[in-house]
C-alpha cells in the first residue's frame, strides 16, 4: 500500500510502452535455445561448454534484479527502464560478434542483467500505475513475455532458412528490441510508491519459505531445460530438421503462452492446490510421454505443447498460494526470485555436462527426474501449510486443508 495515491499520468500509454518491452524480453528469452548449435559452431566449443551460457545468463539476471529495486525506488522509472531495453538491444546485436566463448558468457551476463532490470521494473511501475486495479494489466504483461518468447523461435527459424546461419537471426531479434524504449521515453515516469506503513511485521513461516523457494528452483529449473534444450534434443534424434526444431521450440512457447491466458478464467474457479496438481500431473505424463515414444515425432510435438500448457501458470499460482498463508514483502519476494534464478542457471548446465556423453534422451530424464521432486516438494508444502492451520486454529475438528 502506498502512502499517497497520485492520479497517474497516460498510465494506458505506459502500460503500453511495458506490454512492448516484455515483448522485447521473450524475444531474447527464447533466443538462446534454438540458436544454441550454432553459438557453439561460433565459439568452437561443445554442447558441455556452450551450457555454460545459460549459467552466466541466470547470473546476470539475478545481479540485475537486486541492483533494479534500489534504482527504481530513487530514480524516475521509464529512463531507467529504456536504458534496460536498450543495453539488452546491445548485448544481443553483440553475440554475433563474439568469437570465444568467455567473451560470449560476457555477452550473455549482460543480456541477464538487462532482463533482471526490465522484469523488476514493468512489474513495479504496472502496480504504481494501476493500484488496486493491476490485476487484467499484469496477467496482460506476462502474457506478452510469452508471445515474445513464442514469436522468437519462427524468426529464428525463417531467418536460418533464409541465411543459413544464425548472425542475422540475432540482428533482427536485436534491431526490432529496442524499439520500446522510444515509446517508453515519451510517456512521463510515474510516481515512485512508498509504503504506507512499514513499521508493521508479517507473519513468517521460515518452513514454509523455504519450501517455496524450493519449489521454484526446481519448477523453473525443468521449465528453462526443457526450453532450452528441446531444439538441440530433437535435432540431435533426427526427429527435426534445424528449421523444424525452431518451430517446435516455437511451439513451447505457444502453449505456454496460452497456458498463462487461460489461468485467467481457471484461477478464479479453482483453488491454487487443485490447479498445482493437475499442472504438475500433466508436465509429468507429457515429459513421459516424450521418454516412452522417443522416437515419434508426433509424440515429442503433442508432448511438448503439454508440458508448456502445464508448466504456464505453476509460478503465478504458486505466488497466489504463498500470498495466502504469508505477507510477501520485498525481503520474501526476493527470495522467490532467488530461488528461481538458480534453477534457471543449474538445471540447463547440468543437461550441457552430460548431453553429449550420455545422449540426447538424457535430457528428459533429468527434467522427469526434476519435475518428480518438484512434485515431492509441493507434497510437503501443502502438509506444511496444513499443520500450521491445525495449531494457529482453536477448534481443530473444523479445519479444511484444501488451499
Amino acid at each position: 500500500m502506498c502512502s499517497a495515491s497520485p492520479r497517474p499520468t497516460r498510465p494506458l500509454a505506459a502500460t503500453a510502452g511495458y506490454y512492448g518491452a516484455f515483448v522485447a524480453m521473450g524475444l531474447m528469452t527464447a533466443a538462446v535455445g534454438p540458436t544454441l548449435p550454432g553459438l557453439a559452431e561460433q565459439t568452437g566449443s561443445t554442447l558441455r561448454a556452450i551450457s555454460y551460457l545459460f549459467s552466466a545468463r541466470s547470473l546476470g539476471y539475478l545481479a540485475g534484479s537486486f541492483s533494479a529495486g534500489h534504482a527504481y525506488d530513487r530514480y524516475p522509472g521509464h529512463p531507467i527502464l529504456a536504458g534496460a531495453v536498450v543495453f539488452m538491444a546491445l548485448m544481443a546485436l553483440a553475440v554475433p560478434f563474439m568469437p570465444a566463448i568467455w567473451f560470449l558468457a560476457i555477452a550473455m551476463v549482460g543480456l541477464g542483467f538487462g532482463e533482471g532490470f526490465l522484469d523488476v521494473g514493468g512489474n513495479a511501475m504496472l502496480v504504481w500505475q494501476h493500484g488496486a486495479k493491476v490485476g487484467p494489466f499484469m496477467n496482460g504483461l506476462h502474457f506478452c513475455f510469452g508471445l515474445g518468447a513464442f514469436v522468437a523461435p519462427i524468426v529464428i527459424a525463417q531467418v536460418i532458412s533464409i541465411t543459413g546461419g544464425i548472425r542475422w537471426a540475432y540482428w533482427v531479434l536485436g534491431g526490432v528490441a529496442w524499439l520500446p524504449a522510444v515509446w517508453i521515453l515519451s510517456v512521463p515516469s510515474p510516481v515512485i510508491c512508498k509504503p504506507a506503513d512499514a513499521s508493521v511485521p508479517g507473519e513468517r513461516n521460515d518452513r514454509l519459505l523455504g519450501l517455496i523457494v524450493l519449489f521454484f528452483f526446481l519448477y523453473v529449473g525443468a521449465e528453462a531445460g526443457f526450453a532450452g534444450w528441446i531444439y538441440t534434443y530433437a535435432l540431435s534424434l533426427k526427429l527435426a530438421t534445424a528449421t523444424g526444431a525452431a518451430y517446435l521450440a516455437s511451439a513451447f512457447w505457444g502453449s505456454f503462452t496460452l497456458g498463462r491466458l487461460l489461468a485467467i478464467p481457471i484461477s478464479t474457479k479453482f483453488a491454487p492446490r487443485t490447479i498445482l496438481v493437475t499442472d504438475l500431473a500433466a508436465s509429468i505424463c507429457g515429459v513421459s510421454a516424450i521418454l516412452i515414444w522417443q522416437t515419434s515425432t508426433t509424440v515429442v510435438w503433442a508432448g511438448t505443447f503439454v508440458v508448456g500448457l502445464s508448466l504456464a501458470s505453476l509460478f503465478p499460482t504458486t505466488v497466489n498460494l504463498a500470498e495466502q498463508r504469508m505477507v510477501l514483502n520485498g525481503r520474501v519476494t526476493s527470495w522467490f526470485f532467488i530461488g528461481a534464478s538458480a534453477g534457471g542457471m543449474c538445471v540447463p548446465w547440468l543437461i550441457g555436462q552430460v548431453f553429449e556423453q550420455r545422449g540426447a534422451v538424457i535430457t528428459m530424464v533429468m527434467i522427469l527426474c526434476d519435475l518428480a521432486l518438484t512434485a515431492s516438494v509441493f507434497l510437503l508444502m501443502i502438509r506444511q501449510i496444513t499443520s500450521a492451520t491445525v495449531r494457529n486454529t482453536p477448534t481443530a475438528t473444523h479445519v479444511s486443508p484444501e488451499v
